[in-house]
């Protein structure tokens, strides 16, 4: 999916302001002497990569493997979080949507990027895109296709908008055949793009 299809003018602008403004500030810093090349990415990379989401896939592998909190994270996933020792205002405001045989969630915010940070870690560039943001409510099984993942007519999708005052997480299907794996064996199957609802989880 093109990240400028569909896009608003208006909205593109004021993103391109702010990459200018950021690469501006960036190169004031290392001019200074402040930062060194490449921290920016390196940290960012960290965060979008492997610290958020390794968070939330030590969740998702919990419930699988533990029955009774996986019933406590459906029911309140920010105080079921809390037990695993995560923290901070957005686990206060998290919910947890289970996807089943039936039903396929898909989380998305379409005024701007609200995402649960500390267990995915940085939004990947395609959420925060206007073209996903306006499509996916209005042909969810198109977009998530064009995404890489086929979702058989018989399962329903459910599109989930995010807020500032809610935030979303999908608990992937386990893989069959996982049986035998441990729960750190079961967090490495688990990406940040299934516990949004754009993959599936498989081994």
């Amino acid at each position: 999916m093109s990240e400028v299809e569909h896009v608003q003018p208006g909205h593109l602008l004021s993103e391109r302001e702010a990459t200018l403004r950021t690469r501006a500030l960036e190169s004031l810093l290392l001019e200074k002497g402040v930062l060194a090349d490449g921290a920016v990415d390196a940290v960012a990379g960290i965060y979008e990569n492997d610290v958020g989401p390794l968070i939330g896939a030590r969740v998702i592998a919990h419930a699988w493997v533990d029955p009774a909190f996986k019933a406590r994270l459906l029911a309140d996933g920010g105080r079921a979080v809390k037990e695993l020792g995560i923290t901070g205002i957005e686990g206060d405001h998290l919910v947890v949507l289970e996807n089943t045989r039936d039903v396929h969630n898909v989380v998305v915010c379409t005024l701007c990027s609200c995402y649960p940070w500390a267990l995915l870690g940085l939004p990947p560039r395609w959420y925060k895109s206007y073209a996903y943001r306006s499509r996916v409510v209005i042909e969810p099984r198109t977009v998530l296709r064009e995404l890489g993942l086929d979702v058989p007519e018989s399962v329903e999708i459910r599109v989930w908008d995010s807020s500032s005052d809610m935030r979303y997480m999908v608990l992937p299907e386990r893989p069959a055949r996982t049986e035998a794996l441990g729960e750190a064996e079961l967090a490495e199957l688990v990406t940040r793009e299934a516990m949004i609802g754009i993959a599936t989880v498989s081994t």
